[in-house]
């Protein structure tokens, strides 16, 4: 069988099991597609220090309508505060659009190092959650600036929403968790979209990458994890209130330690 079908097929796994886990643990998907990106991807001919780039930017394409998704369910509700969205985004779309063209200056081999760090790291903290208490109150515009401007930079660099740490900050800053969520999910989407537009455009010009490709996003891996994962995450959110969710949630972090070990050593 063609290579390609099959990493179609492994793909399609890839999104039901994201979709379904998102659902069920409330996790960002990147922690799940890039590591088996980085696994996959060389079957195909993408290998080298071309592999992150094309696993992360990947990543980030695969967000772009989960995120859409969740944005737009949480703005139904009222969960979006617009207080702290209008000087968040222009930080948001500055670091998002600013991390594809940074990430082709750092070398490969380093940004998959930083991945894995990022995925222990995340691990700890499930294992371990960081709980902040609100604080007196919202910061200066100018500073929500900055917080957007280094979350998008780094969540751009990493594959992933960013939820995972502007939820925090936001709860930390005072808002309500689900006023949290909602904003985060918006600033999901705009990371997920002016980074794979970042990531589209550095890779533009790469010759050595294999047909399917569009700059470093690979599509035939991303139109079949979007396919599955917007089935399965209704499925893993119905689940979550009869499943054993803190148990899960507890091995999934420590398969998380091991996944970046061997991202650490690879």
């Amino acid at each position: 069988m063609d290579t390609v079908i099959w990493i179609v097929i492994w793909c399609l796994g890839l999104g039901a099991l994201v979709g379904f886990l998102a659902g069920l643990l409330g996790i960002g998907g990147g922690l799940i597609i890039v590591p088996a990106l980085l696994y996959l991807l060389p079957s195909v001919g993408i290998d080298g220090v071309l592999l992150p780039y094309v696993a992360i930017a990947t990543s980030l394409g695969a967000i772009i309508l989960t995120s859409a998704s969740s944005a737009r369910s949480h703005w139904s509700r009222g969960n979006i505060e617009f207080a702290v969205l209008r000087p968040l985004l222009p930080g948001i779309v500055l670091g998002a659009s600013v991390s594809g063209l940074l990430a082709e200056a750092i070398f490969g081999a380093y940004l998959q190092q930083a991945f894995a760090i990022f995925v222990m790291l995340m691990a700890i903290n499930m294992l371990f959650p960081f709980k902040p208490k609100a604080s007196a109150g919202l910061p200066a515009n100018s500073m929500i600036f900055i917080f957007g401007f280094f979350i998008a930079l780094l969540a751009g660099l990493m594959g992933i929403g960013g939820g995972v740490l502007l939820v925090p900050l936001l709860v930390w800053c005072g808002l309500a968790m689900p006023k949290a969520v909602g904003t985060s999910s918006v600033m999901g989407f705009v990371i997920a979209s002016f980074g794979s537009l970042a990531y589209i455009t550095s890779g533009w010009n790469e010759t050595s990458l294999p047909s399917g490709t569009l700059g470093y996003l690979y599509l035939p891996a991303l139109v079949a994890i979007v396919t599955t994962s917007i089935l399965t995450a209704p499925l893993g959110a119905s689940a979550a209130s009869s499943w054993p969710t803190p148990v899960l949630k507890r091995i999934f972090a420590v398969l998380l330690l091991v996944i970046g070990c061997q991202l650490m050593f690879k």
